[in-house]
Protein backbone atom coordinates (compact mmCIF):
# COMPACT_ATOMS: atom_id res chain seq x y z
CA UNK A 1 0.00 0.00 0.00
CA UNK A 2 3.14 2.32 0.45
CA UNK A 3 2.82 5.51 -1.88
CA UNK A 4 -1.09 4.81 -2.36
CA UNK A 5 -3.68 7.44 -1.85
CA UNK A 6 -5.96 6.40 0.56
CA UNK A 7 -9.74 5.80 -0.96
CA UNK A 8 -12.22 7.17 1.24
CA UNK A 9 -15.97 6.55 0.62
CA UNK A 10 -18.61 8.33 1.65
CA UNK A 11 -22.24 7.50 1.96
CA UNK A 12 -25.59 8.96 3.53
CA UNK A 13 -27.86 7.30 5.84
CA UNK A 14 -30.97 8.28 7.69
CA UNK A 15 -29.52 9.93 10.28
CA UNK A 16 -26.01 9.71 9.84
CA UNK A 17 -23.16 9.84 7.09
CA UNK A 18 -20.43 6.72 6.92
CA UNK A 19 -16.92 7.39 5.56
CA UNK A 20 -15.03 4.44 4.90
CA UNK A 21 -11.45 4.53 4.45
CA UNK A 22 -9.42 2.22 2.22
CA UNK A 23 -6.28 0.72 2.73
CA UNK A 24 -3.95 2.11 5.35
CA UNK A 25 -4.11 5.42 7.72
CA UNK A 26 -0.94 6.46 8.59
CA UNK A 27 1.10 9.95 9.10
CA UNK A 28 1.11 10.18 4.88
CA UNK A 29 -2.46 9.50 4.52
CA UNK A 30 -4.52 10.71 7.52
CA UNK A 31 -4.70 14.21 6.30
CA UNK A 32 -7.07 12.89 3.69
CA UNK A 33 -9.36 11.27 6.66
CA UNK A 34 -8.97 14.56 9.17
CA UNK A 35 -10.46 16.10 5.75
CA UNK A 36 -13.32 13.97 5.13
CA UNK A 37 -14.11 13.71 8.55
CA UNK A 38 -14.43 17.49 8.78
CA UNK A 39 -16.34 18.33 5.45
CA UNK A 40 -19.31 15.00 6.83
CA UNK A 41 -19.08 16.95 10.30
CA UNK A 42 -20.13 20.32 8.34
CA UNK A 43 -22.27 18.90 6.08
CA UNK A 44 -25.88 20.69 6.14
CA UNK A 45 -28.05 19.25 7.64
CA UNK A 46 -25.72 17.61 10.29
CA UNK A 47 -25.73 14.12 10.32
CA UNK A 48 -26.89 12.79 13.67
CA UNK A 49 -24.11 10.46 13.73
CA UNK A 50 -20.81 9.88 11.98
CA UNK A 51 -20.11 6.58 11.10
CA UNK A 52 -15.99 5.57 10.16
CA UNK A 53 -16.32 1.98 9.18
CA UNK A 54 -12.61 0.48 9.58
CA UNK A 55 -13.63 -2.92 7.83
CA UNK A 56 -11.07 -1.80 5.00
CA UNK A 57 -8.19 -1.33 7.08
CA UNK A 58 -5.56 -3.28 7.53
CA UNK A 59 -3.63 -1.09 9.50
CA UNK A 60 -3.44 2.81 11.18
CA UNK A 61 -0.43 4.38 13.11
CA UNK A 62 -0.55 6.87 15.86
CA UNK A 63 -1.52 9.53 13.26
CA UNK A 64 -4.26 7.95 12.14
CA UNK A 65 -5.35 7.34 15.82
CA UNK A 66 -4.40 10.88 16.91
CA UNK A 67 -6.75 12.01 13.70
CA UNK A 68 -10.25 9.65 15.02
CA UNK A 69 -9.59 11.56 18.15
CA UNK A 70 -9.29 15.12 17.25
CA UNK A 71 -13.11 13.74 15.56
CA UNK A 72 -14.22 12.26 18.67
CA UNK A 73 -13.18 15.69 20.24
CA UNK A 74 -14.96 17.89 17.89
CA UNK A 75 -17.97 16.00 18.00
CA UNK A 76 -17.90 16.04 21.95
CA UNK A 77 -18.33 19.71 21.38
CA UNK A 78 -21.77 19.95 19.41
CA UNK A 79 -20.76 17.62 16.69
CA UNK A 80 -22.23 14.78 15.52
CA UNK A 81 -22.02 11.38 17.11
CA UNK A 82 -18.98 9.65 16.19
CA UNK A 83 -18.87 5.66 15.75
CA UNK A 84 -15.88 3.32 14.93
CA UNK A 85 -17.41 0.16 13.45
CA UNK A 86 -15.49 -2.73 11.60
CA UNK A 87 -12.22 -2.79 13.16
CA UNK A 88 -9.88 -5.25 12.18
CA UNK A 89 -7.88 -7.29 14.94
CA UNK A 90 -4.32 -5.26 14.19
CA UNK A 91 -6.39 -1.86 14.22
CA UNK A 92 -8.60 -3.03 17.34
CA UNK A 93 -5.35 -4.12 19.47
CA UNK A 94 -3.86 -0.44 18.89
CA UNK A 95 -6.75 1.39 20.82
CA UNK A 96 -7.02 -1.68 23.20
CA UNK A 97 -3.27 -1.02 23.74
CA UNK A 98 -3.78 3.15 24.23
CA UNK A 99 -6.86 2.00 26.26
CA UNK A 100 -9.05 4.20 23.94
CA UNK A 101 -11.86 1.47 23.18
CA UNK A 102 -13.64 3.08 26.52
CA UNK A 103 -13.29 6.22 25.23
CA UNK A 104 -15.26 5.97 22.12
CA UNK A 105 -17.96 4.18 20.58
CA UNK A 106 -17.07 1.08 19.04
CA UNK A 107 -19.06 -1.51 16.99
CA UNK A 108 -18.34 -4.28 15.23
CA UNK A 109 -20.77 -3.61 12.59
CA UNK A 110 -22.23 -0.89 10.26
CA UNK A 111 -25.32 -1.57 11.16
CA UNK A 112 -25.10 -1.49 15.05
CA UNK A 113 -23.43 1.54 14.50
CA UNK A 114 -26.37 3.25 12.94
CA UNK A 115 -28.34 2.23 16.08
CA UNK A 116 -25.26 3.49 18.99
Amino acid sequence: MAGKELVIEIATLPGGVVIQPIGEVDMARSPTLRAKLIEAARSRPQPERLIVDLTQVPHMDSSGVATLVEALQKASRGGPRLVLCGMVPRVRSIFEISRLLSVFSVTATRAEAQEA
